[in-house]
């Protein structure tokens, strides 16, 4: 479930206070150790599909609900939200994105919220194969986020866009990552995504607790309650309604 304050200012401090450390880690040694600390190559490889259920809380609005996130390899996804009695679905089905609004009906989106789905897509076989996805990762070092200290990997998409993944010093799985996003006016806004209550499904770690910030607020809050791999999921799942 996959998908941040801009890291510019971030990453020139650190290339003064983490000079030697660039030069003795790589950004391959870290991801390898995200990767092994997920659960690894050979269990990641795996899977196939994943269906995640959730609650929702959105609270600025004082709103709570259910969601269910459906992701197929390599680069599907469907998403359903319940709230207030309401179905609103949003979905990229590897060449579309769009979504179903009890308001609007169904509708492609614009390329702005496209491009975001196109990149929450991509799943598992985008960490172990990121170059078929023209995805590159950059080592920015070692900081303290939180008081908790981090390793700092950039990530560019293939259309430009930057992240930076925040990992847990001590255990290498994702703490946080910082990007920007669209908020529902359609303005561009710092994203922030905290992951943390890590629990092992099957061979893999996921993080069962996600709190979203949008311009420093905090503005969303998802509550894993089941994962599922493998099921089975068709790519008409996906497809968006004739």
């Amino acid at each position: 479930m996959k998908k941040y304050l801009s890291s510019a200012v971030l990453i020139i401090l650190l290339t003064g206070l983490t000079s030697g450390v660039l030069l003795s880690q790589t950004a391959q040694d870290v991801l390898e150790k995200m990767i092994d600390a997920q659960g690894g190559r050979e269990a990641l490889g795996k899977i196939k599909d994943t269906t995640t259920h959730a609650t929702i809380e959105m609270m600025q609005m004082g709103m709570t609900g259910t969601v269910t996130m459906y992701q197929k390899e390599p680069n599907k996804i469907r998403m359903e939200t319940e709230m207030m009695g309401m179905m609103m679905t949003q979905a990229f089905d590897g060449q579309t994105a769009w979504m179903d609004n009890p308001q609007t009906g169904v509708q492609k989106v614009s390329e702005e919220i496209a491009a975001e789905f196109k990149r929450e897509a991509l799943g598992n076989d985008s960490l172990l194969h990121p170059e078929k996805y023209g995805i590159t990762y950059e080592y920015k070092g070692k900081a303290k986020e939180d008081d908790k200290d981090c390793h700092l990997l950039e990530l560019t998409y293939e259309d430009g866009h930057k992240a930076t993944m925040f990992l847990d010093a001590s255990t290498y799985l994702l703490y946080k990552m910082k990007t920007t996003g669209l908020n529902q006016a359609g303005a561009e806004v710092d994203v922030e995504n905290i992951l943390s209550d890590y629990k092992k499904v099957g061979e893999i770690m996921v993080s069962f607790s996600i709190l979203v910030k949008q311009g420093g607020e905090e503005g969303v809050r998802i509550t894993v309650t089941e994962v599922e791999y493998n099921t089975g999921l068709e790519d008409s799942l996906f497809a968006m309604p004739e």
